[in-house]
Formats: C-alpha cells, structure tokens, sequence
C-alpha cells in the first residue's frame, strides 16, 4: 500500500513529464490551467493536496486524460 504523500509525490511527477513533453514552462502551464505559476510547483512536488475537480482541469489544460496523471504504478 502506498502513502499519501508518496502519491501525491507521483501525480505531481506525472504532471511535470506531461508538462515537460509538451515543451512548456511552469509559467505557460500556470497561465493555460488558469492557476499561480507557485501552485503549479507545489502540485509537481506533491505539495499540493488535489481534488479530482483539480486534477481534470489540470489534465485538461494539458490536453491529457485524466488517467495518464492517475497512473501511479
């Protein structure tokens, strides 16, 4: 089983590839998902603690399903 700050530390990994696949900087991320560039970093060092609203607006601004950042194994 794993620890919540173990996951949390993963979706935030998950986004960060996503992001970096992309060509794009926590800046340009922040500014298409509508948040802080600061919240962005707290969610790819698994600060942040995510809703499931959150996530999908996230992977949407990314063009990405949901399940891609839900992948933790």
């Amino acid at each position: 089983m794993k620890d919540y700050n173990d996951i949390l530390k993963k979706i935030g990994m998950n986004f960060r590839v996503e992001r970096i696949k992309q060509s794009l900087s926590q800046e340009q991320f922040a500014e298409l998902a509508n948040v802080h560039t600061n919240y962005i970093g707290k969610v790819e060092r698994g600060e942040q603690n995510l809703t499931v609203k959150k996530i999908v607006n996230l992977a949407n601004a990314l063009n990405i399903a949901p399940e891609i950042i839900l992948n933790i194994y």
